[in-house]
């Protein structure tokens, strides 16, 4: 099923990969119902939704709470699958026969289980943070450029805009100017400081969920409240991944074999989480900074040869695999008292 706004595409294909069905229904109940329906003549064993954290979720989650097995199929796996057999183009059909065949092909994609609790608060909370952040970050650079044009060389006394304090000093910069330009700088830094106070707001909720939630994320270095809460929020149930390497895979920490005869090679893997990517590029830069395990092993990777990108790479993959322990042990600690109270 590829999924969005609007409709959702679907293809049935059976074991030998042949389109036995095709159509395309709405995306809302009564075209999950059709999708039940098309699940329950056809017999389907799995369902592989291109999307399933975003316009496909509803439909995801319909499909779940009727007991069918739901899996998601990563956008860039279906380009590959797509690109395989070239001269039919991209449409939505098309993208649904080429996740119909990928879920029928890979048995280890990962299954989508419905989010609740401090998961799904989370991954709402950082999402919005994240967002909030990046319209901060775009407003004070218009603001740079317009006090560079009111007061040439403003600079030297204000050379950051990233505390309240800090965008008092512009507001004051801009004292009796009655320009339009300076009209409109005055309003920008207005919505600047309602970011900054919702942006601290958020961060004051986000602290409350992860501690209460009893992760020990929190506990690694270089992984504070805000990372853990995107860690907890984009991963949801640890279980979907059966090993450290498929949870490296969904993240695009483990590299893409990339040999050709004697040459063994691998190259960059651009696919993943990206979100859960730059979480581990944050990790991995803070321990190389400090006195950790983690500088040990950039600094023998580094002394191996490697570059110092390569390096990071190898200790990226290292903190995935942290992560993913400190997950699976997180859940087993939740699941004992459930288990002694059965």
């Amino acid at each position: 099923m590829d999924s969005h706004k609007d409709t959702l595409a679907v293809a049935v294909i059976d074991a030998t990969g042949r389109v036995v069905d095709q159509l395309q229904v709405a995306n809302q109940e009564s075209g999950f119902a059709r999708l039940l329906e098309l699940v329950n003549g056809h017999g389907v064993v799995r369902v592989g939704i291109e999307g399933s954290g975003n316009y496909g979720w509803p439909a995801a989650l319909w499909l779940l709470e009727h007991d069918v097995t739901v899996v998601e199929v990563a956008p860039l796996l279906t380009a590959r699958e797509r690109s395989s057999r070239p001269g039919q183009g991209k449409t939505d059909p098309v993208d649904a026969v080429a996740i119909a065949r990928i879920t029928a092909r890979d048995d280890d994609l990962p299954p989508v289980r419905a989010m609740t609790g401090p998961a799904a608060d989370l991954r709402v909370l950082s999402d919005y943070r994240d967002q909030l952040v990046a319209e901060r970050t775009a407003t004070a650079n218009r603001v740079h450029v317009d006090l560079l044009w009111l007061h040439p060389g403003y600079q030297h006394q204000l050379r950051h805009l990233t505390t309240l304090s800090d965008l008092a000093a512009a507001e004051a910069l801009l004292t009796g100017d009655s320009s339009v330009r300076a009209t409109i700088t005055r309003g920008r830094l207005a919505r600047m400081k309602d970011l900054t106070r919702e942006i601290g707001e958020l961060r004051v909720q986000i602290d409350s969920l992860v501690a209460a939630s009893g992760s020990s994320l929190t506990r690694i270095y270089g992984v504070g409240p805000l990372l853990a809460a995107t860690i907890i929020g984009r991963v949801g149930d640890v279980r979907r991944y059966p090993s450290r390497h498929h949870f490296a895979t969904a993240n695009g920490t483990a590299p893409i074999p990339a040999s050709s005869g004697r040459t063994v090679r691998h190259r960059l893997n651009r696919g993943g989480d990206r979100q859960l990517n730059r979480v581990l590029y944050v990790m991995a830069i803070t321990q190389i900074r400090g006195d950790t395990e983690g500088r040990s092993y950039y600094q023998r990777k580094r002394a191996e040869g490697k570059t110092s990108r390569e390096a990071l790479r190898c200790l990226k993959r290292r903190l995935s695999d942290l992560i993913y322990r400190t997950l699976r042990a997180d859940r087993a600690a939740d699941d004992r008292p459930r288990a002694a109270a059965a």
